[in-house]
Order: structure tokens, then C-alpha cells, then sequence
């Protein structure tokens, strides 16, 4: 399998398992990962994620936990359970949540004999532009305020953060190799920029630090989703050549 298709998650935002099973199939061997976010999760709930694993797909289980440290954990191990392979938390829920999340995640990982997933901290969503971030409090400039957050991630313990492909150079120059970032929010110049509000293409990204892109709409509403996952796949894999 390419290291460039390993790259790619296939954002699953749909309302059903039909819809699912739909995308998955046309998509076919084009993609491996794939993402579960709030919507699907609560509509289909483990059932979708136990589909995924049961055809061979990597999970990517999105549902960005901000609570009080004891349910964070609770939840944690829930997720550990269903053996996804990455998950999220909000990095704003603070250090001791996200010190109790890892601390979950390894010891229910070892509880249930399963490989720990991949534990992100959620950054600002990239649904959020400079005016917005203002309006909840964030009144530095957002780059500043997601590599701060990011480094306070790495420090708590967790594998990688979520971030704009906008913050990912700076989140690198931080945190340097050994740590993952996720950017959603990644289009082309034909896409539609839907509510996502900090965009770049997928060349871009990983030339500027990502490790996983996740892209949903681009992917998933296209007429052809097969073209389009490889078409991404391919913009991918030349910008990993051109990194060597």
C-alpha cells in the first residue's frame, strides 16, 4: 500500500449507513481511512464503526470529548473498546484532561489487548476565521494561538493535534517530526470552501507539515468518488517526492 493513500481520510459526514455503504463501495480501493464524526455516530452509532473495521478500513472516530477528566477517561475507554484506530479530544479542556485522556487510552489499550488509537487534540476548528475566534475569547492571532495549544498537547502527552493546513508549518517548527498533524479543511482551487474558513490543497499541506489529510465533501459529492480519492491520492504522493 502507497504511503500517500494511507494519507488520505475519506470524511464520512453523511446521515446513514446506506449513505455509507454507498461511498464506500464507489470509492473502493482508492482510500483506507476513513472518518466518523458526530452526525453518523449518533445516528448509526458503533455499528458504523464495527461496518468499517469489518471491510478492512482504518476509523478514524471524531468526536472531539471537552468534559471534566473523569468522563473524558470513561469515554476514552469506551472508544479504545470498539478499536478505532485514531480519536479526538479538545486540547481547550486542559492539560489535566488531556494528561487523563492519554493515560486512559494506554491503560485501556492494555486492558483490552488492542493497539491505542492515535490521540489528537482538536486546536480551533477551521470552520473559524480571525473575526469568529475573536468573539469566543481568542484574541491573539489564531496561527499563534493553535501552535501554543499544540505544543501544550505535545507536553500532556497526546500523538498529534487537529489544526488548519494553515497552522501546520508553524505547529511543525514547534513540535518537529515525532508528532502527527490532521488538517481538515483541504480543497482545490475547483472545490467549493463550504464553512470551512483556513483552506489550502493537498500539496500544500503536506509540503507544509501534515500527516493526514481528512477531505469529505470534495470526495464523497463528487460524480466519481474513485477519480476523486486518487486524484487527491496523486497530488499527495508528488508532494511527498518532491519533499525527499
Amino acid at each position: 500500500m502507497s504511503k500517500a493513500k494511507e494519507r488520505l481520510i475519506v470524511a464520512l459526514d453523511l446521515p446513514s449507513k446506506n449513505d455509507v455503504v454507498r461511498v464506500c463501495e464507489a470509492v473502493g480501493e482508492n482510500a483506507v481511512f476513513y472518518k466518523v464524526g458526530l452526525q453518523l455516530f449518533l445516528a448509526e452509532g458503533q455499528a458504523i464503526v464495527h461496518y468499517l473495521k469489518s471491510r478492512g478500513s482504518k476509523v478514524f472516530l471524531d468526536l472531539k470529548l471537552h468534559d471534566i477528566p473523569h468522563q473524558v477517561a470513561g469515554a476514552c475507554r469506551e472508544i479504545v473498546r470498539m478499536g478505532v484506530d485514531m480519536t479526538t479530544i479538545h486540547t481547550m479542556g486542559g492539560v489535566e484532561m488531556m494528561q487523563t485522556a492519554v493515560k486512559a487510552i494506554k491503560e485501556s489499550a492494555q486492558e483490552f489487548g488492542v493497539k491505542p488509537p492515535i490521540l489528537l487534540g482538536v486546536t480551533v476548528l477551521t470552520s473559524l476565521n480571525q473575526s469568529q475566534a475573536g468573539e469566543i475569547g481568542i484574541t491573539a492571532g489564531i496561527s499563534g494561538h493553535v501552535v501554543r495549544l499544540a505544543t501544550l498537547a505535545k507536553e500532556s502527552g497526546l500523538d498529534g493535534v487537529v489544526a488548519s493546513p494553515l497552522e501546520s508549518g508553524g505547529i511543525r517548527g514547534a513540535v518537529r517530526d515525532d508528532f502527527v498533524i490532521v488538517t481538515p479543511g483541504i480543497r482545490s482551487s475547483a472545490d467549493a470552501v463550504g464553512d470551512q474558513k483556513r483552506v489550502l490543497s493537498a500539496a500544500d499541506a503536506i509540503a507544509a507539515g501534515s500527516t493526514y489529510l481528512v477531505i469529505g465533501r470534495p470526495i464523497v459529492k463528487s460524480t466519481d468518488p474513485a477519480q476523486a480519492a486518487a486524484l487527491i491520492t496523486s497530488e499527495i504522493e508528488r508532494a511527498l517526492t518532491a519533499a525527499i
